[in-house]
């Protein structure tokens, strides 16, 4: 009889053993490298629109957020691989300029496996950069691509059955629509609007691959205002855990 109690106590300590290190798991943190751009159009205000997404982020605790406002921190290989996604949020026009080193650590990184995340005009940044644009599945190009004027519009879930959708419902958003994003890579359309500016349906959140890595493009998120839409909110959250981990807890 005692030897059947110890046998039960065992098996008891070593499932919550593994218990303990299961949750101890799925706590750690998502460690994000949020990389700010220095946008000179007087159009935005990128800090506070760093700031507004930092806080989104770190308003959950599956994220952990560092902030770089100088995206030289790529050219660090050790620094970059402390993380498991990293996330452009605003237009770089390229003062410092990239790297060939900085360059070839961040398409390393993605294509090991880890995420990448481009949010509203960051898609403009380093044009002359080819792999960037595949990283971003599709960009803004200066003179090509635009936008109406800011206004209210619906955003339709075109892809209800993704992790970063799952369940969302279509939506209305102030914000800028942007049109006519360049580049003929495969994409997986998750939200969309339609654009009295371009006549067209517009892709404004997609997703596509780079070697082993998971990239999303959010081309919302004009200011502060975009940012704390309830669904942007949840769009920001779920795009990053997704592109880090290929799934989403939410």
């Amino acid at each position: 009889m005692q030897r059947s109690l110890r046998v039960v106590a065992l098996v008891l300590t070593v499932a919550m053993v593994l218990c303990m290190g299961a949750d101890a798991k799925k706590a750690d943190p998502i460690r994000v490298l949020l990389i700010a751009g220095d946008d000179v159009a007087p159009y935005h205000d990128w800090r506070e629109i760093s700031e507004k997404t930092r806080e989104v982020l770190a308003g959950c605790d599956r994220f952990d957020v560092r902030v770089s406002e100088d995206p030289m921190i790529l050219d660090s290989e050790a620094a970059l691989k402390r993380y498991d996604v990293v996330l452009m949020t605003m237009f770089h026009r390229g003062e410092p300029k990239m790297t060939g080193q900085a360059k070839e650590n961040l398409l390393n990184f993605v294509k090991s496996g880890k995420g990448f995340c481009v949010q509203h005009l960051a898609s403009a940044s380093f044009g002359d950069w080819k792999e960037f644009g595949k990283l971003c599945g599709r960009y803004w190009v200066m003179g090509t691509s635009g936008h109406g004027p800011r206004s209210v519009f619906d955003c339709k879930v075109v892809k209800k059955n993704h992790p970063i959708t799952k369940g969302m419902a279509d939506f209305k958003i102030f914000d800028e629509l942007y049109s006519k994003l360049q580049g003929d890579y495969d994409i997986e359309v998750l939200v969309s609007a339609d654009s009295d500016w371009s006549k067209a349906t517009e892709p404004l959140v997609f997703t596509t691959t780079y070697g082993q890595g998971r990239c999303v493009h959010n081309a919302l998120g004009h200011d502060f205002k975009a940012i704390l839409n309830p669904s942007m909110q949840q769009l920001i959250r779920r795009g990053v855990e997704w592109a880090a981990t290929g799934k989403v807890a939410e």
